[in-house]
């Protein structure tokens, strides 16, 4: 491994997790049962461990994409990822409630698969 190797990409499977259990919990309280009843997800209860666990870990994941950012492997991926976020944010917040989870989906869609060709460019250069 060389010096340039950066520390990291040692998280990524992490915030693969993370993507993975933010879609469930998003599906949960915007899915199409909330859809169709007319449910408002933000009248919904959440239990405060569950708001701010996933509260920290968007927070966490930003941080480490910005961190991820100083380190030359990886970067096309992590600009991607930040594009993906900015994208799918700008969009989420000027569409209809029915399309947040569908443009949430394609956002995480995108960060995993930047996640994976991360950790691929990493295994190749050990």
């Amino acid at each position: 491994m060389d010096a340039s190797f950066p520390p990291t990409i040692y998280l990524a499977p992490l915030f693969i997790a993370f993507e993975a259990v933010q879609l469930v919990v998003a599906e949960r309280y915007l899915g199409a049962q909330q859809v169709e009843s007319g449910v408002d997800p933000r009248e919904m209860p959440m239990s405060e461990f569950t708001a701010f666990t996933w509260s920290v870990g968007i927070i966490l994941t930003w941080l480490w994409m910005l961190i991820s950012l100083l380190f030359d492997m990886g970067r096309i991926q992590v600009v991607a990822m930040l594009l993906a976020s900015m994208v799918g944010y700008s969009l989420r917040r000027n569409c209809a409630r029915k399309w947040v989870l569908p443009i949430m989906t394609g956002e995480a869609t995108v960060r995993i698969g930047m996640l994976m060709s991360l950790i691929t460019v990493a295994w190749r250069n050990i």
